[in-house]
């Protein structure tokens, strides 16, 4: 009972919510970049939070079905279609044994989420069947590679008796400008007014530097007077600003320790609208309230864990 891989893509990669508790000897969490098509896409089916998924970064893709189940595909707005049939992201759909999955390059948006009810049987390394392919862990092969042409993901065959829609207020749009909200760290205080005054007034682009490990933007520089800071550990979403002035937003698969000033961080909701920029994307930065954030963080992990 497996899903048998026709075509990869440029970057296809099994995820679950990540590896925690292992930073301190440098492995980085990774799991999902964009954590709200996750999480939808696990909710439409019932499953775990943290039942695995296929993360897919561009595509194409396609793959048939060896055993019935119930999935869904959740994130960016892709063509898809099942056995040539147009179906629609943000859905659950049923499949049966030889039925033929086919997402396309994405219109907008950059990574699409596959799911299958129960989720993909994955064995764990450190806790998590996530890939992270910069420290070879996890993935189908606990080595973190990406999927291939021909590989088979096993999954149990489970069947909803049902099919359900995000509703539409829950689907993001990809805009050519996105906002991220920025909670200031300690070291907010350490760049001059001017500088911040840049960070929130300008205009930055998205540049093709840009993969699971860190965004690099380009635009006005930051200035910083101080770059020699003592390494340190790095959490999702920092803002760093190296010598150049142009910021750059640590993502998924960040290393775990660095030394660079960081002028704040991006909120988790925001992070996910930046996991879906593609080069050439415009971002504006501006000062988000730390209680608001919270708040906003616990109404999103009160709809996806309530019952948990």
């Amino acid at each position: 009972m497996t899903l048998h891989i026709k075509q990869a893509g440029v970057l296809s990669l099994l995820q679950d919510l990540g590896r925690y508790g292992h930073q301190d000897v440098g492995v980085t969490p990774g799991g999902p970049m964009d954590s709200h098509a996750f999480h939808w896409a696990n909710k439409l089916l019932d499953n775990a939070a943290n039942d695995a998924q296929i993360e897919i970064t561009m595509g194409p893709f396609q793959a048939y079905f060896q055993a019935e189940t119930t999935f869904s595909v959740c994130g960016a707005d892709v063509e898809a279609k099942l056995n040539g049939q147009v179906i629609f992201p943000w859905h659950s759909w049923q499949a049966s044994p030889g039925d033929f999955l086919e997402l396309s390059y994405p219109s907008k948006g950059l990574r699409s989420y596959l799911a299958v009810a129960g989720g993909f049987q994955i064995t764990e390394t450190l806790g998590s069947m996530s890939s992270v392919m910069r420290d070879q862990l996890g993935g189908l092969d606990q080595q973190g590679h990406k999927l291939s042409d021909g590989d088979v993901v096993p999954y149990q065959s489970i069947k909803r008796h049902y099919t359900r829609t995000v509703p539409k207020q829950f689907t993001p749009d990809f805009n050519n400008v996105i906002r991220l909200g920025v909670l200031p760290t300690y070291q907010f205080h350490e760049f001059s007014e001017s500088a911040r005054t840049t960070l929130f007034n300008e205009l930055y682009t998205v540049t093709p530097e840009m993969d699971r490990m860190g965004y690099r933007l380009k635009g006005k520089a930051v200035e910083v007077k101080q770059q020699n800071f003592i390494s340190e550990g790095i959490a999702l979403g920092a803002i760093q600003i190296p010598a150049n002035g142009q910021p750059i937003v640590l993502m998924r698969d960040r290393q775990t320790i660095g030394g660079y000033p960081k002028i704040g961080c991006i909120c988790q909701r925001d992070l996910n609208l930046l996991s879906q920029a593609t080069p050439g994307t415009k971002v504006q930065f501006f000062e988000q309230d730390l209680y608001q954030a919270e708040a906003e963080l616990q109404q999103v992990q009160q709809y996806f864990f309530e019952g948990d």
